[in-house]
């Protein structure tokens, strides 16, 4: 059974799946969404410390000399990580150990590149991700991106959405029984609803 409020996976994945049908534009999300989290760990790894952690004792030998520092990807990361498990423990926790070695992976980068040279490598696979989604939406789908209609629900949702997409076609995965039956079900009401609408404007 779905869970209530902020916490319902069904109502949040079938917001996510009305912006999402066109089989290409699935595609793009999928080997685009996380290369643009891993790069935005890249560059926050930048931003210094939320408070000062290299005398409390409490950070393991060589953490720091790794490039593990605990400001803000660190904290976007454990954010990200509670909210994928809150909504589903198992897809929930794949989602989060990915999101996890994406923040280790980044700060290593980011701590053997430095500054300059990070940002010649995070800028143009931005570009080339966001450009690559933003086409598969207006291209393919015919319809605006989620981050412009809900950016919040897209910059939280959208990572785990293509993990919980990739298990449900690669291993049949629900979150619950009769879930994706469910969200099928309203995702085609909502895009009668939505055509419906489109239609009444153009009349």
């Amino acid at each position: 059974m779905g869970k209530a409020g902020l916490l319902d996976l069904e109502n949040h994945f079938v917001f996510h799946g009305t912006y999402h049908k066109n089989p290409i534009n699935v595609l793009m999300h999928t080997l685009f969404v996380w290369p643009i989290i891993f790069s935005t760990l890249v560059v926050l790894n930048f931003v210094p410390p939320l408070f000062s952690i290299s005398h409390t004792g409490f950070i393991p030998s060589g953490f720091l000399d790794q490039g593990l520092v605990l400001n803000l990807g660190f904290f976007l990361t454990i954010i990200h990580a509670l909210t994928f498990i809150c909504l589903d423990k198992k897809a929930g926790s794949l989602a989060a150990l990915l999101f996890l070695a994406c923040w280790v992976g980044a700060s290593s980068l980011a701590a053997r590149l430095g500054f300059s040279l990070a940002w010649k490598v995070v800028l143009p696979a931005q570009l080339f991700c966001g450009t690559g989604l933003f086409l598969g939406h207006g291209v393919f789908e015919k319809r605006v991106s989620t981050r412009l209609d809900n950016f919040i629900q897209a910059l939280v949702m959208e990572p785990f959405f293509v993990v919980l997409e990739v298990l449900q076609t690669c291993c049949g995965y629900e979150p619950y029984p009769g879930f994706h039956a469910s969200v099928k079900a309203r995702i085609e009401a909502e895009l009668k609803e939505f055509e419906d609408r489109k239609q009444k404007k153009i009349s």
